[in-house]
C-alpha cells in the first residue's frame, strides 16, 4: 500500500493515485496519522469512495453524500444537517459498513437517541428525535439511489419521534399597539416591529430588507432574501420557495413609515440593510416591551400568526390571505381553520330553504316560489 513514514517526526502519511469523473489521473496525499494502521485505513477508505463501493464505512459515505447534496442546499440547511451527523449519527455508526447495517443497529441506536437529554438536561423533544432519523434515513436513501445500495435499514426499523403541534399564540391588534408604543423610544426596534405585524413577513425576510426593495410610490415592498447569521457571518440566502419571493402591498400609514425610517437613517445605501441587528436583539426588545406594557410574551414568528389573524378577522378569504403571506391557501385553511368563523348554521339554514322553496314550487304547480 502507498503508506509511508516521515521520519522527521514520525508520523506517516497515505500517497494514492486515482482517476477523476473527467477520466484524468489526480494525486491525493494525506499526512499526519500517529500510526500505519490509520494511514491505511484512511488510504483504504478513500479507494472505495472512488469505487462508490457500499463497503466502506457511514463515515466515509457521509463524505461522498457532502459532496454530492452540499451544492445542492443552502448553507443554513447543510449546517443542519452536518450538525445532525457529526453529533448524533458518526459517533455511534461511523464506523460500521454501510452495507452491514441492519434495521437492528438502527433500533439499538434509536434507543440511544431516545435515551439522551437535551441542554437543559430534558428528554430530547419527538420532533428533533423525527429530524435525527430522518437525516439517517435520507444517507441511506442516498445510498440506495445513487450508489446501489439494496436496503434502506432506517426505514424497515421504523421512525421515531413524531411532529409537534407547537401553540399557535398570537397578539391582538390592541395588544400590538400596546407593544408598539414602549418601542418609540428605539426607532430601529419600533420599525421592525411594524413590518413585521402589519405586513406578516417572517424575521429573516425582514432583516434582509435593503431601501432598493422599497417603491413607495407604489406603497409596495419586495421580499425576495433572507437573513440569518451563520458561524459569526452575516449570510443573505433566497427563499426556500418561490411563493415566497413576493411584493407585498403596504397600508399607506406603513408605507409613510418607512419612507420617515430612510431619512431617520440617511446614511443607508440601496443595498445596505435597514435593520443591522440579529435575531437574539428583536427578542430582547420583545422582553423589555412585554414587561414594561403587561403584554403576554410571544414568539417573533408569532406576529406572522398575528397578522394572518388579524385579516381573518377582517374577513379577507385563506386564497387571498395566502397570497399575501406566501403560502398556498390550502396552508392557511388547514394552520388557522379555528380563527375562521363557522358557516355551518348559514349553510344548513340556506340549504332549508333551497328545499322548502322546491315543495312550495312542485306544490302550486310550479306559479309561485318560496324565496
Amino acid at each position: 500500500m502507498p503508506v509511508y513514514k516521515n521520519e522527521k517526526n514520525g508520523t506517516w502519511y497515505a500517497m494514492v493515485r486515482y482517476m477523476d469523473w473527467k477520466g484524468e489521473r489526480k494525486q491525493k496525499c494525506q499526512r499526519g496519522f500517529a500510526t500505519k494502521r490509520e494511514a491505511q485505513d484512511w488510504e483504504r477508505q478513500f479507494q472505495l469512495q472512488k469505487k462508490a463501493d457500499i463497503d466502506m464505512t457511514l463515515e466515509g459515505f457521509c463524505k461522498m453524500y457532502e459532496a454530492d447534496v452540499r451544492p445542492r442546499l443552502k448553507e443554513n440547511t447543510w449546517l443542519t444537517k452536518e450538525s445532525i451527523i457529526q453529533s448524533k449519527i458518526l459517533p455511534y455508526l461511523g464506523k460500521r459498513k454501510l452495507s452491514e447495517i441492519t434495521a437492528k443497529d438502527v433500533i439499538d441506536w434509536q434507543n440511544e437517541m431516545r435515551s439522551q437529554k437535551g441542554k437543559t438536561g430534558k428528554p430530547v423533544s419527538p420532533t428533533y428525535l423525527k429530524t435525527i432519523h430522518g437525516q439517517l434515513s435520507s444517507i441511506f436513501n442516498h445510498a440506495i439511489r445513487y450508489y446501489d445500495l439494496n436496503i434502506n435499514p432506517a426505514k424497515k426499523a421504523g421512525t421515531m419521534g413524531m411532529e409537534e403541534s407547537k401553540e399557535m399564540l398570537f397578539w391582538t391588534k390592541e395588544e400590538y399597539l400596546k407593544f408598539a408604543e414602549a418601542m418609540m423610544d428605539k426607532p430601529i426596534s419600533y420599525y421592525a416591529f411594524e413590518m413585521l405585524y402589519w405586513c406578516g413577513i417572517r424575521e429573516g425576510k425582514m432583516l434582509a430588507l435593503t431601501p432598493s426593495d422599497f417603491d413607495f410610490e407604489n406603497q409596495t415592498v419586495m421580499i425576495n432574501k433572507s437573513y440569518q447569521r451563520l458561524k459569526g457571518r452575516d449570510v443573505i440566502t433566497t427563499p426556500k420557495t418561490k411563493k415566497s419571493n413576493r411584493v407585498v402591498e403596504m397600508p399607506q400609514f406603513l408605507s409613510e413609515e418607512m419612507e420617515d425610517c430612510m431619512r431617520l437613517f440617511y446614511s443607508l445605501k440601496p443595498k445596505d440593510r435597514i435593520f443591522p441587528v440579529t435575531k437574539h436583539y428583536l427578542s430582547h426588545e420583545m422582553d423589555r416591551g412585554c414587561k414594561e406594557t403587561g403584554v403576554k410574551r410571544i414568539r417573533i414568528h408569532d406576529l406572522r400568526h398575528s397578522h394572518v389573524s388579524l385579516l381573518v378577522d377582517m374577513g379577507f378569504t385563506a386564497l387571498a390571505i395566502g397570497d399575501r403571506v406566501g403560502h398556498e391557501s390550502e396552508k392557511i385553511t388547514y394552520r388557522y381553520a379555528h380563527l375562521f368563523p363557522s358557516r355551518q348554521t348559514e349553510m344548513a339554514d340556506r340549504l332549508n330553504i333551497e328545499r322548502a322553496g322546491k315543495e312550495v314550487e312542485s306544490t302550486n304547480g310550479g306559479k309561485e316560489v318560496c324565496q
